[in-house]
């Protein structure tokens, strides 16, 4: 399987569900609707640049890399301490919030250690840095 075809899925399903994290955020009243999400819009349309034009470049990695730590944390920051319970576990759509949050952290973590391993291909210079085995 291609490397370069599974980072770009993983990065964009991570770009997906935390563009779906950050609707439900401002739905639920944890983070206001005003012109300060427009922040997230950048990062999503910086890291969607990295992922489908950049990917092939050093910088491109670094993005996907950023952007996916970034999507990574997202359980962590909303499940610390008191986390999601109470009037949030209570409300209609917990499920699909508290879902797309593990969905996220999971596809974040993925995507992160695919532009990891990009990134050491690049340094090592290896020609096949985009082509990994399938063979056990």
């Amino acid at each position: 399987m291609k490397h370069r075809v599974t980072l770009t899925v993983t990065s964009l399903s991570a770009i997906l569900l935390f563009s779906f994290h950050q609707a439900d955020d401002v739905v639920r009243g944890m983070s206001s609707g005003g012109l300060e999400n427009l922040i997230g819009v950048a990062i999503l349309v910086l890291w969607l640049f990295g992922t489908l034009v950049l990917a092939d470049r050093r910088s491109g990695l670094v993005i996907i890399l950023l952007g996916s730590l970034f999507g990574a944390a997202m359980p962590v920051i909303h499940l610390k301490g008191a986390g999601v319970g109470g009037a949030v576990a209570r409300s209609s759509g917990a499920l699909l919030f508290i879902w797309t949050l593990l969905a996220l952290g999971v596809t974040g973590t993925f995507a992160a250690i695919l532009a990891v391993r990009g990134l050491s291909a690049l340094r090592r210079g290896r020609a096949d840095r985009h082509t990994t085995s399938t063979a056990a």
